[in-house]
């Protein structure tokens, strides 16, 4: 996982000089500090020590809000656009879709907030929680999240974080693990995924909910007490709940619980000074930060990337817009026809995003270059080519931006100047066309276990595949795995296991003591955190990381050889007819096919079904694995390493689904599980 980020002075997102030149001449690099390939390896700016705050003295979260306060009390800092009706639309395929209305963002300032900040820190202290006690939260991406976040900083109340699409047995695990008397939620998740959770969740006193929608308090269980979240705040004015208890730099701040990709759920102890450093190494790589700027915050706020981003832009004065991936552009599956989306009304300057958002971006800008006439694809093309050769020279070139790239732009609304890609890699052939198309890409690497910070490329940077030096708050080691054929002898470069030390690494698991679990951390002599993160690396010779494998994703096939599942399905995503892909082992996929791209397939070999039918159609998936074959010639892919049968699903996974985590990556055990009887009978064709 990772962090982010900030007016490009014209929609044709022309860069101003000084920001041609930083571009030019900063160069992030790092060195090995014991001079051994192995390292470890620091930023050269830091070489001497790491960076543990932004700010001096600033040494908790509440702190740095309070810090950001007084600096832009009158400025514009959470946004979040109103709902002014929902209608029914119906679908050319007759399927009819809730679509919804929506109006222009309403602002409040950063003082505003921190009154809210204030009152709802003081209601919920007055309904019994206490300093040092566990408060969770499970809600969407919304104000009213950082709202709850910023109050539980000031009060020093430990915050447990679970993904939105958790499924109820996560959810329930959660929640009793953490042992959280009280809970925030929204209306939307009250009446879904929690009606059926609460009753199994022991400890649990209040139930908090955002919203506007009515909560019918019998439909719960009769032991908890159900509030609006303006209940509390009201509750929180009045004078005799105005005592507080701040939190110092070793206190627990956040417990963030993962997606659970490789099984439960495992909550990150993360302390305030923990994420404060974290955020600092991230901030030191992100040029220009500052008022002038508007981030777009639409990803899991449950999600390391996310909330850090946030809190980033916040300390910096910047605008946070809310939005959600349903509602993120025009073309959004919630937007009504001919409305716009929340790209088009914001504008950011900066986005986080996770690869698979950029993929979709990619894919939705190339299929609309397939409808276009010849002579304009040749164009395009021409222009393309021409700001590649530009932007690889540091330089930029206005006219091709006005001429070929302006209206794809206005996807994202016209005026982002910085993206920054975490929480999976980032395909070489995508971010040369965001660079290109949109504007600079920075790709982070960092996990939930070091506070989302590791590494950043420098936005100058044009290199694809790497991601970036050492931030200035850590430094990273390789440790060798010979029996995955990764040492730091390797050629041309060290390659091993990527270990993680700093400020920035986490604590450890939540109530997981003496299982095991906490052996990936761990103190070295000189009393600094490590974290092995299982993931493979390779150092290049200016210090930058290269991603190049995950232990667990490496299969040991009879003969001996590995075969990494997640470069396979790197290669294989690379052809528009494949939206998702899961390698199995060496002989099955599970393929997620891209629909107009199947059916445009399907109609030339004389197959004419409804979706479902044609992705269970026998032919359909012969066909499907000759593209397949084909992309792992041009990819260079070993035969071992060619799926030699698939399934096609006509399910998208999403979270929702609980096939893929928020960052979208594979859960291989769930996905097994799904398709179990599909690999018993692939197997059976052999």
């Amino acid at each position: 996982m990772k962090m982010t980020l900030t007016p490009a002075l014209t929609v044709m997102m022309t860069l101003p000089p000084c920001w041609l030149n930083w571009r030019r001449s900063k160069r992030s690099e790092a060195r090995s500090l014991s001079g051994r390939p192995e390292g470890p390896y620091r930023a050269v700016e830091r070489a001497d020590a790491l960076v543990t705050q932004d700010f001096e003295g600033v040494d908790t979260l509440d702190k740095l809000f309070v810090h950001a306060v007084k600096r832009f009390s009158q400025a514009s800092c959470l946004g979040t656009r109103e709902v002014l009706s929902e209608e029914e639309e119906k679908q050319p395929n007759g399927k009819i879709f809730k679509k919804l209305v929506l109006g222009d963002y309403s602002w409040m300032t950063y003082e505003e907030v921190s009154q809210a900040v204030e009152s709802f820190g003081s209601g919920l202290a007055a309904l019994g929680q206490q300093p040092h006690n566990t408060i969770a939260i499970f809600c969407e991406t919304r104000a009213e999240w950082m709202i709850t976040a910023q109050a539980c900083f000031r009060r020093n109340f430990p915050l447990v974080t679970m993904y939105a699409t958790l499924g109820e047995d996560a959810v329930a695990y959660g929640l009793n693990q953490c042992g959280a008397t009280h809970l925030i939620t929204s209306t939307e998740l009250l009446r879904t995924k929690l009606k059926n959770v609460l009753s199994a969740v022991s400890g649990l006193q209040h139930v908090i909910y955002a919203g506007s929608d009515e909560v019918c308090h019998a439909d719960y269980p009769q032991s908890l007490a159900m509030h609006s979240m303006q209940e509390v705040m009201e509750l929180g004015t009045k004078p005799e709940n105005c005592e507080q208890h701040r939190p110092t730099a070793s206190d627990l701040a956040v417990v963030m619980y993962t997606s659970g990709s490789t099984g439960k759920p495992k909550g990150v102890k993360m302390q305030h000074s923990n994420l404060i450093a974290g955020m600092a190494g991230q901030c030191e790589r992100i040029p220009g930060l500052g008022s002038q700027d508007t981030y777009i915050a639409y990803l899991p706020l449950a999600h390391v990337l996310e909330l850090t981003a946030e809190i980033s832009c916040v300390s910096y004065g910047c605008r946070l817009g809310y939005s959600s991936p349903h509602t993120l552009t025009d073309q959004s599956s919630k937007i009504k026809s001919g409305g716009k989306g929340d790209c088009s009304v914001l504008k950011p300057t900066l986005i986080a995003a996770v690869p698979e958002i950029m993929d979709r971006i990619c894919k939705n800008v190339n299929g609309k270059l397939r409808e276009m006439s010849v002579i304009q694809r040749t164009l395009f093309k021409v222009g393309y080519n021409y700001k590649l050769q530009k932007v690889s020279q540091g330089a930029d070139s206005p006219v091709c931006n006005m001429l070929f790239f302006k209206r794809v732009n206005l996807l994202l609304g016209g005026c982002v100047r910085l993206m920054l890609s975490g929480g999976a890699p980032l395909s070489a052939s995508t971010q040369r066309f965001m660079n290109v198309c949109f504007c600079p890409v920075a790709v982070g690497y960092g996990l939930t276990e070091t506070c989302g910070a590791g590494t950043i490329s420098e936005f100058s940077d044009y290199s694809t595949g790497r991601v970036g030096a050492p931030l200035i708050c850590s430094e990273i080691k390789l440790r060798d795995w010979p029996e995955g054929g990764y040492t730091s002898q390797d050629k041309p470069h060290p390659r091993g296991e990527i270990l993680i030390g700093g400020p920035n690494v986490a604590m450890g698991y939540y109530e997981s003591e003496g299982e095991g679990e906490n052996d990936n951390f761990w103190v070295d002599e000189a009393g600094q955190r490590w974290f092995c993160t299982g993931d493979v690396g390779e150092v290049h010779p200016d210090g930058c990381l290269q991603i190049v494998d995950r232990k667990k994703d490496l299969v040991k096939l009879q003969a001996g050889e590995y075969v990494s599942l997640g470069k396979v399905e790197a290669a294989l995503k690379n052809s528009p007819l494949i939206d998702n892909i899961c390698v199995y082992n060496y002989l099955i996929s599970f393929v997620v096919p891209n629909q107009k791209q199947l059916t445009e397939l399907a109609k030339k070999n004389g197959v004419e079904e409804e979706w479902e039918e044609l992705c269970n159609h026998t032919k359909m998936e012969e066909e499907v694995l000759k593209v397949i074959k084909e992309i792992a010639v041009t990819s260079k892919l070993e035969r071992f390493e060619v799926p030699q049968r698939i399934r096609l699903s006509s399910e998208a996974w999403t979270p929702e689904t609980g096939l893929v985590t928020d960052a979208f990556k594979l859960k291989r055990k769930e996905l097994k599980n799904h398709y179990i009887k599909d690999i018993e009978r692939l197997y059976g064709a052999q």
